[in-house]
This record gives structure tokens, C-alpha cells and sequence, in this order.
């Protein structure tokens, strides 16, 4: 065992871990109240789902064993016949590399929660997020970093998960925002937002995790892991502020929300590439992925009128193709040998480009129509959609009995207040400095 390699690993793993609660601050701050709750149980419960179904099925449909190329076998079903203590090509025991790509199938559906938030049934997304990690977000890994994949075969650079995490969850937050339908627009005025406070935390908590899932992703402690670190610095400042920059021209105002976004997007659009490209090939690609996220968000959007509650397309699904692309534009070999062919920008003519053009529409036709059918299948059995009047009422109260806010409101409680300060006086009076409540009018 290398040690630095298998700390670094170990940390990476926690950091991706930390993603999914982030997350669930990131959404839970940008809903309206009535739904906080459910956003955020529906993101959170993604952990413990996710970790169960990798241990049982996951890492052997993922990596053990090919079928076709698409898809590995079930010979290690619980792990069983894994040696866990066997080491990789960069010396980490296999057992912390299958927790670090489990951090990854937790992540990816989290993401695809913030399209449905508000309308959709929790048992429903319960049981859809674990047929869809068999049918759908194992075999893309498998694709695309298993040895054995189609994708993989064919030279595909995807470094941490522009077409495996990003573009996968994005178009799965589309397909199921089709089928759902458009929100109810009860009590939801647009731009109003239960907690921007934590919307800023959550996009911190995941630029903060974002470094255990691009660095990570060298899988051990070098030049790669470092390069990573840097283009993804650069990529996500850029895209920050060009967020605020567009806001500023076309709006008028520079938004918390607008700027936690483009943070977003930067972090997304180098995903696929920042282990391949230099720091000016990650400014381009956090500029170039925001340009593209804001304007679907803002102008195409409604075009099309698929509610993406909170643009989980519009950020992972586009700016996860604008990176995934334009990794064929800038990867170099001068910053990571194994790129077999430059990019365009870099001498190596069209192969690269067309390489990710295609891994990309593959994702994209294979997430579409897998995703269409496991809905359509689904919707068979359990109804997908909360009625109408738990839509008003809010999923809060409706699916789990539970509310955001649970402290006393004190508008309306007045007389409580004051009738605990005349009750119990006597305790009050050394804090009062021996004010008489029942005299000082500041204390009704």
C-alpha cells in the first residue's frame, strides 16, 4: 500500500461524501418552505440507498467482469470474492477504491432531485432511483471506466464525470420533469426562496467537495491530482463571475443566486477535463459552460416548458455537455500522458473532439430512453405524482408530517410570551436587572 496515495483516497472519499449534504442545503434553500423538508430527506436519503445497493450490486455490475461492454456481472454480489486488500496501479487497496467510486453513486442521483422538488411522490423517487442505478448509472461506468467499456474502448477522456455523472443526471432530472408535468404554481413566487443563506453554504460544501471529486479522481497523490486541484480553482472563479457579469449586463443586478449558480456550472464544466487541460483550457471551459447554462436557463427554458424545478439540466446537464466537448478541444498530452490524442487546440485535428461528441450523444440517447422506460414501467404500478391538494398543501406536511420551521412563531403568540414573563417573574428578575414586567412597557 502506497500511504499517501490510500490517505489522499481516504480523504477524497470523504470529501465526495460531504457533497450529498451540501446538496441538500444547496436545493433545500432554494425551494419554497412548503416543500424544504422533502427536498432535502429526498436528496439526504440518496447516502443510504446508494451505499447498500453499491455494496450488494453496484461495484460488481460497475467493475467486475464484462458483459458486452456494457454492463459487468453479478459474480461479486455483496462483495463476496472481492480481496479488498489487493492493490491497484496506484497502490490504494481496492477496497478504498470501490468506496471512493460508491461516493460517486451517491452524488449522481442526489443531483437529478432538484428537477422533481414539490410534485413528485417520495415512494415513487424512492424505488425509481434504485432501478435506476442498476439499469442506467452502473452501466455507464462501466462504459465509460471499466477497461472492459464500450466507451472506454474508444477513447473517451472523461477524468471525474462529465458524461458518467454530469450529463447523466441532468438528463435524467429533464426526462422526469417531462413526465411529471409542470408545477402547481401555488404560493411559489418566482425568486423567492425559503434560505439563501443556505444555498451559499451549499454551494460552498460542494466547491469544497468538488477537490476529492475532480482531484480524487487521479486515484493517488501526483502532477494529475495537482492539475486538477488548479483547473478547477480556475474554471469555477471564472464561472462565478461571469455568472455575475451576464446578470449585471442583461438584469440589471448582480444575485446570491445567480452567482452560486455559475459557481456550479464552473465546477461541472471541468469535471471531464480537468485532469487533461491546461489553466487556460479551464478558463475557457468555465466561461464557455456558463454562457451556455445561462442561456438555457433564462431564455430557453420556457421555450421547451419542461419545469426543471431547480435547473438541475440547465446546470449538470449543460454545462456537462459543453465540458464534456470541449475537453476535445483542449486536452494535452503536455499535461497528462495518457491523453493518446490532443485536442483540436492543441494540434491533434478532429479524432479527440469527435471521440466526445459521440460519447456524449451516446449518453444522452441511452439515459433518454432508459430513464423514459423505467418511468413508464413505474407509473404502472404506483402512482408518480402527489395530488393536487397535497401540491398546495406542500410535500412537507404532506408526504412526511413534518415542517421547516418548528420554533414558536412569535407573531402569533404574543400573549405566551408575556404570560411566561408574568408567570415566572421571579426567575426573570436577575436578568431584568429587577425591572417590574408587569410596569415596563418594553417588556410587553
Amino acid at each position: 500500500m502506497n500511504a499517501a496515495n490510500t490517505s489522499f483516497m481516504i480523504l477524497s472519499s470523504i470529501l465526495v461524501l460531504f457533497m450529498t449534504p451540501g446538496l441538500a442545503f444547496f436545493y433545500g434553500g432554494l425551494v419554497s418552505k412548503r416543500n424544504v423538508v422533502n427536498t432535502m430527506l429526498s436528496v439526504f436519503i440518496m447516502t443510504g440507498v446508494a451505499i447498500v445497493l453499491w455494496i450488494v450490486i453496484g461495484y460488481s455490475l460497475s467493475f467486475s467482469g464484462d458483459i458486452g461492454g456494457v454492463i459487468g456481472t453479478v459474480k461479486n454480489f455483496f462483495m463476496n470474492g472481492v480481496d479488498l486488500t489487493s492493490l491497484t496501479a496506484t497502490k490504494i487497496p481496492t477496497g478504498i477504491f470501490s468506496v471512493f467510486e460508491m461516493m460517486f453513486a451517491i452524488i449522481t442521483p442526489a443531483l437529478f432531485v432538484g428537477a422533481v422538488v414539490g410534485r413528485i411522490k417520495f415512494n415513487f423517487l424512492l424505488v425509481f432511483l434504485i432501478l435506476w442505478s442498476i439499469i442506467i448509472y452502473y452501466p455507464m461506468v462501466h462504459l465509460v471506466w471499466s477497461p472492459h467499456g464500450i466507451l472506454y474502448g474508444l477513447g473517451v477522456l472523461d477524468f471525474a464525470g462529465g458524461t458518467v455523472v454530469h450529463i447523466n443526471a441532468g438528463v435524467t432530472a429533464f426526462v422526469l420533469s417531462a413526465f411529471l408535468g409542470k408545477r402547481v404554481k401555488f404560493g411559489d413566487i418566482p425568486h423567492t426562496h425559503y434560505n439563501l443563506p443556505w444555498v451559499l453554504l451549499g454551494a460552498t460544501i460542494l466547491w469544497i467537495g468538488w477537490y476529492g471529486f475532480n482531484a480524487g479522481s487521479a486515484l493517488g497523490v501526483d502532477n494529475i491530482a495537482a492539475q486538477a486541484t488548479i483547473t478547477t480553482t480556475m474554471s469555477t472563479g471564472t464561472a462565478m463571475v461571469t455568472w455575475m457579469i451576464l446578470d449585471m449586463v442583461i438584469s440589471g443586478k448582480p444575485t446570491l443566486v445567480g452567482v452560486c449558480t455559475g459557481t456550479l456550472c464552473g465546477l461541472v464544466g471541468i469535471t471531464p477535463a480537468c485532469g487533461f487541460v491546461t489553466i487556460a483550457g479551464s478558463f475557457w471551459i468555465g466561461m464557455f459552460s456558463t454562457f451556455a447554462s445561462y442561456f438555457f436557463v433564462n431564455y430557453l427554458k420556457d421555450r421547451i416548458g419542461v419545469d426543471d424545478a431547480l435547473d438541475a439540466f440547465g446546470c449538470h446537464g449543460v454545462s456537462g455537455i459543453v465540458g464534456s466537448i470541449a475537453t476535445g478541444l483542449f486536452a494535452t498530452k503536455s499535461v497528462n500522458p495518457i491523453v493518446a490524442h490532443n485536442g483540436a487546440f492543441y494540434g491533434g485535428g478532429w479524432h479527440q473532439i469527435t471521440v466526445q461528441i459521440v460519447a456524449t450523444l451516446a449518453t444522452i440517447i441511452f439515459v433518454t430512453i432508459a430513464a423514459s422506460v423505467i418511468i413508464k414501467l413505474l407509473s404502472l404500478v404506483m402512482p408518480m405524482r402527489v395530488d393536487r391538494k397535497e401540491e398546495k398543501l406542500g410535500l412537507d406536511k404532506g408526504e412526511h408530517g413534518e415542517e421547516v420551521d418548528y420554533t414558536v412563531d412569535m407573531s402569533d403568540n404574543l400573549d405566551a410570551y408575556r404570560s411566561d414573563l408574568n408567570l415566572y417573574s421571579k426567575e426573570f428578575r436577575g436578568q431584568l436587572g429587577g425591572l417590574d414586567p408587569n410596569k415596563d412597557p418594553h417588556l410587553h
